[in-house]
């Protein structure tokens, strides 16, 4: 990013071949809208280039690229104003288990729907820090930059949006 900020914009090219997957699934995980989300990711690379100026170095480029995709999906949500979400945790199924029987397969493929359902209950702040924690593989100290914050509050915030999660899910596979 710091050869785009000194004028190689044919870099960009790269940058999006590393990233734009990993920013879909964030910008999928947090709006449920697969179309919405491919038009963010791209509003996002454009606003990469738009404002390349503003990244310093200092801190992790990927920090910088989730701060910019927040303000996207803020945006997104702000003309939209849809809060319904669908999780296609399917992906990350192979994280859980593999090789089931059919009767266990069953019981995850319930498992996940409370989990999505789950998820879907959760506020917006708490299913940030688990989208970017869990599905994105973000460090605290990445989130904290992403969000603005400490790491401490980062790590207390997860803790708490796990507590919900598991509330809310167990009172829904019950």
């Amino acid at each position: 990013m710091l050869k785009v900020r000194e004028g190689d914009l044919d870099k960009m090219g790269l940058l999006f071949e590393r990233y734009h997957r990993e920013l879909f699934g964030f910008l999928y995980h947090m709006s449920g809208q697969p179309d919405g989300s491919e038009d963010m990711v791209q509003t996002v690379f454009y606003r990469m280039l738009k404002y390349r100026h503003t990244f310093t170095g200092e801190g992790s480029f990927r920090a910088w690229m989730y701060h910019l995709a927040r303000n996207v999906l803020a945006d997104f949500r702000q003309k939209h104003k849809r809060s319904a979400q669908q999780y296609d945790l399917a992906n990350y199924a192979e994280k859980i288990a593999g090789g089931l029987a059919a009767d266990e397969a069953l019981h995850k493929e319930q498992e996940l729907a409370a989990l999505r359902e789950a998820l879907a209950s959760l506020s917006p702040d708490y299913r940030e820090v688990l989208v970017l924690s869990r599905f994105q593989e973000l460090k605290y100290e990445e989130i904290a930059r992403v969000l603005g914050t400490t790491e401490g509050a980062v790590k207390v915030r997860v803790h708490r949006a796990m507590q919900e999660l598991k509330k809310f899910f167990f009172s829904i596979e019950q």
